[in-house]
Parts: C-alpha cells; sequence; structure tokens
C-alpha cells in the first residue's frame, strides 16, 4: 500500500538509537540553524522552523509523543529538513503554490481555531454596512418652511392669489417628477429584462453538451497518476492508496433517494461575508450570499431540485470560530429537513493579489472553483480522534466524481481537490461538498457565470449521468 509523504527509510528506532539520537540533539540543532542560514530561509519560514526544533526537543524527552501517525514511520527532524530542501513538492507532497501555517497547537479550543483560520483569507472589510440617509423622509414630516399659524386654522392672507399660483406651479412639477420617475422605471425593467434574457443565453452557452476528454480506468486506478492530476495534498496531512482508490470512489452510488416533493440539498456559507473584487460592502447579493443565491435558482428552476439556502452569518466579528458557530446551526436545518441528503458550503478563495483564477468554458469567461476535503489527519498528531468524521469515504467519493465529471466536460473548469487535516463541518451530512469559487481578484460576474458549469456537474453526479 502506498503512502503520500515523506518516505526514505522506515525508522524503527530502538533504545540505543533514542539514546545515540539524545547524544546528537545539540549537532543537530547547529546544522538546522546553518542549514537555514544557507538556504535563505527559501522553503521554511520561521514558524516551521520553530515546529521542527519543538517537535525534537520534545523528542528529547517523550520520544513517543511526536510523529505516531497511524500507518506511517516516525520521521525525525533530518528527515523533515532533507525533504523541504532536496525533495520537488510532489514528491513530498509539500504544496508550493498553497501556503498554510504549520500545526502547532494541540489543543482542543486551538485545533477549532485552527480550523477555521488556515484557510486563505483577505480582510476586504466587506461586511461593512452603508447607513440608509433618512432626510427626505424628515423633511416631509415637517412644517413647510414659510407656513404660518393663521394657514393651519384656516385664514386666507392678502397674497393668497400668489400662493395659489405656486401651489398649481408645485403640483404640476410634481406630476412631471412622477411621470419621469415612472419612466425611469420602466426603463430600468426593461434593462432588467434584457439583463436576464443576456444572462439565460450565457448559461445556455456556457454548458457541455459531450465529454471533450476521456480517463481510462487503469491510468485512475494507479495513486501516483491520480495524486498528481487530481489533487493537492497539504504538507499538514497524509493520504494513501487505502482511501484514495478510484474504483470504490466511483462505484459509490450518489444517486437522490427521493423526489423534490421534499427539500434534497442544502446551500450555505460559514465565511458569509467574502466578497469580490466588485463587491458592493453591506450587498449580499454581491457576495458570496448572492453566488449561492444564482446556484440555487439553476438547481431549482433548470433541474428541477428542491433546494434550501440557509443564510445563517457566522464569522461576523469572529471569524476564528466561524466553524464551531456554523455547526449548530447545520445540525438545526437538518434536523428540520432530514431529507436533505447534499450538504453544499460555499466560500471565495483568498490569493495573491496578483493571482487571476480566470478560465474560459465554450467562450465565456469564469471563475475557477476548487474543491476542499477534509481528513481529520495531521502529520504531528495523526488521526484527530475529537474531529472524528465517519463520512470521510462519501466525501471523497463526491468530491472526487465531481472532479472526474469537469475535467471531461469542462477541462480548466476546476482546480485539484485540496486535501487539509482538519474536519470543516463535512461529519453532518455523507454528500458534504466544501467548494471554494474563485477568489477576492474575481468579479461577481466570473463567480456567477461559474455556477452554471457547477450546477450542470452536480446533475450530473446526482442523477448518474455517465
Amino acid at each position: 500500500m502506498h503512502v503520500y509523504r515523506y518516505q526514505y527509510k522506515n525508522y524503527n528506532r530502538s533504545h540505543d538509537k533514542r539514546k545515540k539520537r539524545r547524544r546528537i540533539l545539540p549537532v543537530t540543532i547547529l546544522i538546522v540553524t546553518a542549514a537555514v542560514i544557507l538556504s535563505g530561509g527559501l522553503r521554511l519560514d520561521v514558524g516551521e522552523l520553530g515546529f521542527l526544533l519543538q517537535e525534537e526537543i520534545v523528542g528529547f524527552f517523550l520520544p513517543q509523543a511526536v510523529g505516531q501517525a497511524q500507518e506511517t514511520a516516525e520521521l525525525t527532524i533530518a528527515d523533515r529538513l532533507f525533504a523541504y530542501f532536496f525533495l520537488l513538492p510532489e514528491e513530498s507532497g509539500v504544496s508550493a503554490d498553497y501556503q498554510t501555517q504549520v500545526e502547532s497547537d494541540w489543543s482542543y479550543e486551538a485545533i477549532l481555531a485552527r480550523e477555521a483560520a488556515d484557510e486563505n483569507y483577505v480582510d476586504a472589510a466587506t461586511g461593512e454596512v452603508i447607513m440608509t440617509q433618512e432626510a427626505a423622509e424628515q423633511s416631509s414630516t415637517s412644517m413647510p418652511e414659510g407656513e404660518t399659524k393663521e394657514q393651519t386654522r384656516g385664514d386666507v392672507p392678502e397674497t393668497a392669489e400668489g400662493q395659489q399660483a405656486e401651489a398649481q406651479t408645485a403640483q404640476e412639477a410634481e406630476a412631471q417628477t412622477a411621470q419621469a420617475a415612472q419612466t425611469a422605471q420602466e426603463a430600468e425593467a426593461q434593462t432588467a429584462q434584457t439583463a436576464q434574457e443576456a444572462e439565460s443565453q450565457t448559461a445556455q452557452a456556457a454548458l457541455a453538451t459531450e465529454k471533450v476528454v476521456v480517463y481510462p480506468r487503469e491510468k485512475l486506478n494507479d495513486f501516483d497518476y491520480l495524486i498528481q492530476n487530481f489533487y493537492q495534498v497539504d504538507s499538514t496531512t497524509t493520504i494513501n492508496s487505502s482511501q484514495l482508490n478510484a474504483d470504490a470512489l466511483l462505484e459509490k452510488d450518489l444517486r437522490l433517494s427521493h423526489d423534490a416533493s421534499t427539500p434534497q440539498i442544502l446551500i450555505y456559507h460559514t465565511h458569509s461575508q467574502e466578497g469580490y473584487a466588485d463587491s458592493v460592502p453591506g450587498d449580499a447579493s454581491t457576495s458570496v450570499v448572492g453566488v449561492g443565491d444564482y446556484l440555487t435558482s439553476l438547481l431549482t428552476e433548470r433541474y428541477g431540485f428542491n433546494v434550501i439556502h440557509h443564510k445563517g452569518e457566522y464569522d461576523v466579528g469572529d471569524r476564528d470560530h466561524a466553524y464551531s458557530k456554523a455547526g449548530p446551526g447545520l445540525e438545526a436545518v437538518l434536523a428540520q429537513n432530514p431529507g436533505v441528503e447534499v450538504v453544499i458550503d460555499l466560500h471565495r478563495d483568498g490569493v495573491a493579489e496578483s493571482t487571476r483564477l480566470v478560465t474560459q468554458v465554450n467562450g465565456i469567461q469564469m471563475a475557477q472553483v476548487m474543491f476542499f476535503n477534509g481528513l481529520s489527519r495531521t502529520t504531528a498528531m495523526g488521526d484527530i480522534d475529537y474531529l472524528y468524521n465517519p463520512y470521510i469515504a462519501d466525501n471523497l467519493a463526491i468530491s472526487f466524481q465531481m472532479q472526474l465529471k469537469a475535467a471531461e466536460y469542462y477541462p480548466g473548469f476546476t482546480r485539484r481537490i485540496y486535501l487539509k487535516g482538519y474536519r470543516y463541518n463535512m461529519h453532518y451530512c455523507p454528500k458534504t461538498l466544501l467548494i471554494e469559487v474563485g477568489a477576492q481578484t474575481n468579479t461577481v460576474s466570473e463567480a456567477m457565470n461559474a455556477m452554471v458549469p457547477l450546477a450542470d456537474l452536480l446533475n450530473k453526479v446526482l442523477t448518474a449521468q455517465r
């Protein structure tokens, strides 16, 4: 069985070897320091160095407390340094273009906070509320300028004739204003109808009717080929061929078990405040929530699914505990709708400002999407018992079937599936997807356009179209 992580030797340390390790600890620390200085810290940042030194020092006193990962060999600090400085990213499992912090906090609360914080994040202040101006309403309830107490009692002053003329002029101006407003409303309605028709045409143009690429099953059953072409494994976790077996992933029957008379799909947002390059602060329709609205309408109107779009806000003021806050809310919605079989947590990624996650599908420009899985396992701790997820195999199956369908029908539409070490509330439902739609450098229209092929892929997978 293959194990996709650093593999050089299977160190089965005896008591004598641990004694030798203690003797060379000072020398090892000096070597680490010298290596970092000579390398210029190209691939090993200060946090990672601190983590490695911490692990080595803990190992000095409690050797059995370090590196105990299920079905994997214990790694020394020399092993990790060798991987960082001399192996290619695809050999070591380390992502070269998606940097994340290495886990160093082992408490339950720290892990939960890390689960939320270690996603790429850009603080674009999209949750700022724009206050409404109320001056017009206030002025309409105040006494008109120049009005006297006599006028309120019904007394007519000597200049009544002139005032009547002014009132008539004001009425005519008001009528003209009302007519102009009506004309503007009609123009706006026409513009909206035109935009809706254009959107429908865009949606139709972006649909693929046949496969563009075919992947032979024998290639997919090659673990190395599968990893290199479909997955990005974060350095904080491990995966092996028993979990990523193409036959097993593709044999999972993901068809829905009941019709649309009751809710079938739930869409929600752990990070509802995530927006795009041209999002309007305070306007949820231009954020990832608005993207969720469009996906909901496509799934219901075009494909006939019964979809709930839950718009609870769990990251306002405290992003680091968003997953902890979203869990009870998600559980409550599922308890009220026991027929829900698919859960989609819709996000927007965060990347460098120079990065644009854009692709074209049938000539339509749109944001790329990425499926994301948590494995409840880290390289430092092994399987995390208190982040237990009985549905990891199901989670991996639905993301892979979506990824393969995307590669066949819409090449370039998806980034590789990203695997990380935590859970991300994917334990509430077997068919759970965490989807990153573009990034903060994409436009709202690019994110919206991406929902057309995404909805098509969901329909293909959930109805078992071949």
